[in-house]
């Protein structure tokens, strides 16, 4: 009890001493990233990218520098995950065919950013399971992979809006029941000046460009079977007349938002897709640790600083000026 008393003396008059044992107390804490529940919004993500060929076309980025639309995905996937802030959660999906497949369920980006990155990096058109791209009919069978979720999860879907083969009577189908697309986002990626598909081998290597003829109606097909309406030939352009021109499909993804009650942006630009991320709901609402470590870190560094501070700032550079009054006067009248 004896040295308790002392210590307590010695602290009272020793500001300094007690201001650099608290900020090592505070210190001490922070290194155990304590928490405080509170309730706030949940932000989780599917990205899903377009991987048809029709991605393959190169019209984005500057007329000196052209990149394909799937690189420009990838860049603008990465810069989103890198302004996402720690808790969010995303999956990345890629979408070929009918379907949109979730490569994994949502994941914490900041402590699997590596991970999530490296998947963006391999996104590539040959992973694809189909060589057809039927947009409409993916959306159905996204929301039962979102249903499929441990936990909701808000869509920003990334596409040309290239449907191959051409949309007609007998392969359009009905979203009037469609239930799930509220609040996605769809973001087109393209130019409107029409530019020829690359057809690329299993190596990468460009051997021509599909034909028109690749993109031709088969209704007769339609009306027997829905999962092979209309499949692509397997045509190469032989001239540059025959070649198929891919633009962005902006007109029809506008409609198709409206219809299922999503929305829609272009993908020229980051700060167009993030703005429009903000505007979607939270994917829910709920009781989740809010890590406190960084406040205790910063009260140690304030305490720190005031420990080398004077006790009465403004009364002691009072009395230094004070002191140096009559230097100055000295000097003044040599």
């Amino acid at each position: 009890m004896k040295y308790f008393h002392h210590l307590q003396r010695y602290l009272v008059h020793r500001r300094d001493a007690t201001l650099l044992l608290l900020a090592f107390v505070f210190l001490i804490i922070a290194l155990f990233q304590p928490s405080i529940p509170l309730k706030r919004n949940i932000y989780s993500y599917i990205l899903v990218a377009d991987i048809s060929q029709s991605m393959n076309v190169a019209d984005m980025g500057s007329e000196s520098k052209p990149v394909t639309r799937i690189a420009h995905t990838q860049k603008m996937m990465h810069e989103i995950i890198s302004a996402m802030p720690c808790g969010t959660k995303v999956s990345i999906g890629l979408f070929a065919g009918v379907s949109v497949a979730a490569l994994y369920t949502p994941i914490e980006v900041c402590s699997n950013f590596a991970a999530i990155n490296d998947t963006i990096d391999h996104l590539d058109w040959r992973a694809g399971w189909s060589g057809n791209s039927r947009i409409r009919e993916s959306l159905p069978n996204l929301a039962r992979t979102l249903r499929a979720f441990p936990e909701p999860a808000q869509v920003v879907y990334f596409t040309d809006g290239e449907e191959a083969p051409r949309l007609h009577v007998f392969n359009t189908r009905n979203l009037n029941e469609f239930q799930g697309g509220d609040d996605w986002l769809l973001v087109g990626v393209g130019s409107d000046k029409g530019t020829p598909i690359p057809k690329l081998d299993e190596k990468n290597q460009l051997i021509g460009y599909w034909s028109g003829d690749s993109f031709a109606l088969q209704p007769g097909i339609a009306q027997i079977s829905e999962s092979n309406i209309g499949t692509r030939d397997d045509n190469v352009a032989s001239g540059e007349g025959d070649r198929y021109l891919s633009t962005l499909n902006e007109t029809y993804l506008q409609d198709l938002t409206k219809e299922i009650g999503a929305k829609y942006v272009r993908g020229d630009k980051l700060q167009s897709i993030l703005a429009a991320m903000k505007e979607q709901k939270p994917a829910r609402r709920d009781v989740a640790p809010y890590k406190i470590d960084w406040v205790m870190a910063s009260i140690a560094g304030i305490l720190l600083l005031l420990a080398y501070f004077p006790k009465h700032p403004l009364h002691t550079a009072r009395e230094s000026l004070k002191r140096l009054r009559p230097r100055f006067a000295q000097k003044s009248s040599r």
